[in-house]
């Protein structure tokens, strides 16, 4: 006679919601996981199990998932990593109205004048647009039509885009770029070969820093002045903790000066409240008076560069401080009248 079975217990069933969150806690970290092996990191399951806070058997288990979704991820012997081929795309991208509007503006900025360098973020723009949903392509649309970047009063590049590009494959490339310079402190062209560091927009223009072939010291090259230039095959020494932040200093724009300057300047009320709209340099402070009026004060290294913007609140500002700048404003101011004194 068969033996009766016991009572069937009640097996707790997972709610629903908690393995919906399972699952997209997996999924994020799978995602996570191609974003390391997909950088120009070196990541081996060790170190992705470190990152991620989790077992090396689950590293395993997520490079299976990516496997069978079609990821061609590979072991390198040489660098003792995992790797993704080159030409491997994720095919999906689906972007929040937050992203998209991200993208949309930056797609503005980059048509203006002055910051029309490349291609810009109009291409990206188009192939997202076409592969999302009606919502999202919508956002692109509008927000494109409604956003514009006017007068910025940036050099005119338009002459130089195809300089501006070579740097740009350059920098990308780790090459040395050659050309011909034109610099107000020489007297005709010469002709460079640059070990490019960095290409940035400072104030009104581009800039490329790097060093000349043969020398060490990094120099600020104004993109506008070249008259040629072009990308050549040799490799650049680009020092790897070359720091941009570093290398400027507290220089007012592009050009630091040897000494180092307390600069204090006071603003009276008509002017105050403008001036006081803006961040002029990153080491300003700021104190306002009584009577309405605002000193500003910052720590420059040269006196030239700050000396020229002094000089366009002529009449509505007062240097305090330093005597050396106060000298140069009067010196410019006197022949300035003298200039215009004449006929």
């Amino acid at each position: 006679m068969a033996k009766k079975s016991g009572p069937t217990k009640n097996i707790p069933q997972r709610p629903d919601r908690d393995r919906r969150v399972k699952q997209s806690e997996r999924i994020a970290r799978v995602l996570h996981v191609l974003n390391l092996i997909q950088s120009r990191g070196r990541w081996n399951v060790k170190s992705i199990a470190s990152e991620l806070e989790c077992s090396e058997r689950t590293v395993y288990r997520d490079l299976e998932v990516l496997q069978f979704s079609g990821c061609p991820w590979y072991y390198s012997e040489e660098e003792r990593c995992y790797r993704v081929r080159s030409d491997f795309r994720f095919p999906t991208l689906m972007l929040t109205n937050e992203e998209a509007l991200g993208q949309a503006i930056a797609t503005a900025i980059t048509k203006a004048p002055g910051l029309n360098i490349g291609l810009g973020a109009s291409p990206t723009t188009t192939r997202l647009a076409s592969a999302s949903k009606d919502e999202i392509k919508q956002i692109f649309a509008d927000a494109m039509s409604l956003v514009e970047v006017f007068d910025l009063k940036l050099a005119d590049h338009s002459r130089h885009g195809e300089i501006l590009k070579s740097v740009q494959l350059a920098l990308l490339g780790s090459n040395q770029v050659t050309g011909v310079y034109e610099s107000p402190y020489e007297e005709a062209p010469v002709k460079l070969t640059i070990h490019p560091y960095r290409l940035c927009l400072v104030k009104q223009a581009w800039y490329i820093i790097g060093h000349i072939d043969g020398e060490k010291e990094a120099k600020t090259f104004r993109a506008a002045r070249f008259k040629s230039l072009r990308q050549t095959a040799a490799m650049a020494d680009r020092p790897a903790a070359f720091d941009l932040r570093k290398y400027f200093g507290n220089a007012w724009s592009v050009f630091r000066g040897e000494k180092s300057y307390e600069v204090e300047l006071r603003f009276d009320v008509s002017v105050a409240r403008t001036v006081v709209e803006t961040n002029w340099h990153h080491t300003q402070q700021l104190k306002q008076h009584r009577d309405g009026s605002v000193t500003l004060t910052f720590t420059v290294d040269g006196l030239d560069e700050i000396q020229s913007w002094v000089m366009t609140w002529t009449g509505n500002v007062k240097v305090v401080q330093p005597p050396e700048l106060k000298q140069l404003v009067i010196a410019a101011m006197k022949q300035g009248i003298e200039i215009n004194s004449i006929g």
